[in-house]
C-alpha cells in the first residue's frame, strides 16, 4: 500500500493513482540505456520551461530573450560586461532606476536635460549623436542589440563614461 506523502500539493491525488495502477503492470524485459533516454528527457523539461517562460511575455527580459537556453556567452567577454549588457537590455541600470529605490525624481540627461532612460542613452540624445555615429546608426534599443557587436555597444557606452556609472 502507498502511502500519499504529498498531501495538499496539486496533482498529488492523481501522481499517486498512476503509482497505484502502474504496481499492477506486468514488468517488461526491454533493456533501453539511460544515455538514450536523455535527449527525451532533456527536451521535454525545455518544453516545460519554454511554457512556463511564455506565460510571463510582459516582462522585460522575455522580449529580450523570448527562447530559453538559447542566450549566448560570449568567451571574450567578462561575466561584468555581460551583466551590463544584460542590464542595457532590459532598460534598467544604477543611473536610470535609482530613483525607484531611493523614492527621488527620476533622473535627466546632463547634456540635454530630457529624462534620462537607456533608450535615450543609446538612441536619442542629440548631443551623443557624434558619439554614436562612430559606433552605429539605428533607431531602436531592439535593432541595436540585434545588429550591433556586444563589443561595438561596450565601446560605445565606455566612450560616453556611462560605462564607470553603470
Amino acid at each position: 500500500m502507498l502511502l500519499p506523502i504529498h498531501i495538499s500539493i496539486c496533482g498529488s491525488e492523481r501522481a499517486d493513482n498512476a503509482a497505484t495502477s502502474a504496481l499492477s503492470l506486468p514488468i517488461t524485459n526491454m533493456k533501453l540505456p539511460a544515455y538514450e533516454l536523455i535527449p527525451c528527457v532533456s527536451k521535454f523539461c525545455f518544453d516545460k520551461w519554454q511554457d512556463i517562460w511564455d506565460c510571463c511575455e510582459s516582462k522585460k527580459l522575455h522580449s529580450i530573450y523570448p527562447t530559453v537556453g538559447i542566450v549566448e556567452h560570449s568567451k571574450n567577454m567578462s561575466r561584468y560586461d555581460f551583466v551590463h549588457v544584460n542590464r542595457l537590455r532590459i532598460g534598467h541600470h544604477h543611473l536610470t532606476h535609482p530613483h525607484i529605490l531611493c523614492g527621488n525624481d527620476p533622473p535627466t540627461c546632463e547634456s540635454c536635460g530630457r529624462p534620462l532612460t537607456v533608450k535615450h542613452t543609446l538612441t536619442e540624445c542629440a548631443n551623443l549623436w557624434d558619439i554614436r555615429a562612430k559606433y552605429f546608426s539605428v533607431l531602436s534599443v531592439r535593432e541595436l542589440f540585434e545588429s550591433v557587436d556586444i563589443r561595438t555597444v561596450l565601446d560605445f557606452i565606455k566612450e560616453t563614461h556611462f560605462y564607470q556609472q553603470l
